[in-house]
């Protein structure tokens, strides 16, 4: 699907490089500047300097004298407005929104108007909706490449998302069952001495304590940790010194 950002009127050289950013780290990089403060906003060190690596977004960027100009190829186009107009089209938050669209054909664009003046009722009657940031609404004042961000993020998510980092697995391997067991004996002893574990009314601490570090998945440098605690903890209450 054909994701763009479009950003109207951008006064400040510095959000355009953060706009960069925000779109690189959802994976999106089509991104059209139309009629922006600075004719050579792509090229500033402030915008290089924001966009902090994602400078390959910014050399594919355009600029772009009109609106029309900008929407080539895309079908259907997203206002980004913190005030519903009158006439405008049906406001949605992201979220609630942008899964209903996610698996359509068509071609999406992203509009954001300028930092001073937001988006133009003429802009906004030419989108098939208006999607709404659910600020605090005490104060809803969103920077250009937070608002940036919050949208790429989400419409990444409708997208079906980027997979999580796993838990890598130890170099060592992990302790195997009868290591575990013989280390939870062990504290079992070491809460009896320091006077944590009643012998007589254990109740459930141990089993809690082996389900415990069953889900930390030890490895055996940890349960060598852990004998030494214990061992500490019962030479502690014998008052041995150390």
């Amino acid at each position: 699907m054909k994701t763009r950002f479009i950003l109207i009127n951008t006064s400040h050289a510095g959000n355009v490089g953060a706009a960069a950013r925000a779109m690189k780290v959802m994976g999106f990089d089509d991104l059209v500047l139309v009629a922006p403060r600075w004719p050579d906003v792509l090229q500033r060190d402030e915008t290089i300097q924001r966009a902090s690596g994602a400078t390959d977004v910014l050399e594919k960027a355009r600029i772009v004298a009109t609106l029309d100009d900008a929407l080539d190829g895309v079908t259907y186009l997203c206002a980004t407005a913190m005030t519903p107009r009158d006439f405008g089209p049906p406001t949605f938050t992201p979220r609630e929104h942008l899964g209903t669209i996610a698996a359509s054909p068509h071609s999406v664009a992203f509009l954001f108007g300028s930092e001073r003046f937001g988006m133009s009722n003429d802009d906004v009657y030419r989108c098939h909706a208006a999607l709404t940031i659910p600020t605090d609404p005490a104060f809803g004042s969103l920077n250009l490449a937070a608002a940036i961000q919050v949208i790429a993020y989400e419409w990444r998510t409708a997208l079906g998302g980027f997979p999580g980092s796993p838990r890598p697995a130890p170099v060592e391997g992990l302790a195997d069952a009868q290591a575990v067991a013989g280390m939870l004996a062990h504290w079992e002893r070491a809460l009896v001495d320091v006077r944590f574990l009643d012998p007589a009314a254990p109740k459930k601490l141990m089993p809690r304590l082996n389900q415990l570090f069953n889900r930390a998945q030890l490895t055996p440098e940890e349960i060598h940790i852990l004998r030494g605690v214990a061992k500490a903890m019962s030479e502690a209450a014998a008052g041995v010194k150390r």
